[in-house]
């Protein structure tokens, strides 16, 4: 298996209950969501882009709005700073920047997709704080209520296609995108 940057003991393995990677130590059969400390995030960003990333799929159907039954389906790119509510990442065990640099990202990542260098969900591979960035940062259908309130209004306001300014929540910073 490829090098994943992660410390000795450790491996990815995958989740079926949430179809999602995660960490695992064999010998302290402990496992965790984010990475454990001393793993070297370069090689796993790379890693994970090549061995854990989903397909982009698309369902059909839906109503005019692209909702189906009350849902709608959104990618997106988070950038967490230290003032998150969970400053730590399957990219960092610890999240040390402040949320200007977390707006200078994020902005940076904005420019790129509006300039057509990348899309949203291919910076969310390598780039995203959230764990569905080995998804492309696709979250699936989502109701009212189902997420965070300020996330939900921007993302319930776009039509398919469209990716939403920079949205601001305890988890961090956001772009979003409707997928469907």
């Amino acid at each position: 298996m490829a090098d994943a940057g992660l410390p000795p003991g450790w491996e990815v393995r995958h989740s079926n209950s949430k179809n999602l990677p995660y960490y695992f130590n064999e010998s302290q059969k402990m496992s965790r969501w984010e990475p454990p400390p001393g793993t070297d995030t370069e090689k796993l960003k790379i890693h994970m882009a090549e061995h854990h990333t989903a397909p982009e799929t698309r369902t059909e159907g839906g109503n005019l709005n692209g909702e189906h039954n009350g849902k709608i389906r959104a990618a997106h790119l988070l950038v967490k700073h230290k003032d998150s509510r969970r400053p730590s990442s399957w990219r960092e065990a610890e999240i040390t920047r402040t949320k200007e640099e977390a707006m200078n990202i994020i902005l940076g990542h904005e420019a790129r997709i509006k300039s057509g260098q990348s899309s949203l969900g291919q910076l969310a591979v390598a780039e995203s704080d959230c764990s569905s960035a080995r998804k492309m940062g696709d979250l699936g259908f989502f109701a009212r209520g189902d997420m965070q309130k300020e996330f939900e209004e921007a993302a319930f306001q776009l039509k398919p296609g469209e990716i939403s300014p920079v949205v601001e929540t305890a988890s961090g910073l956001h772009l979003i995108e409707r997928l469907e």
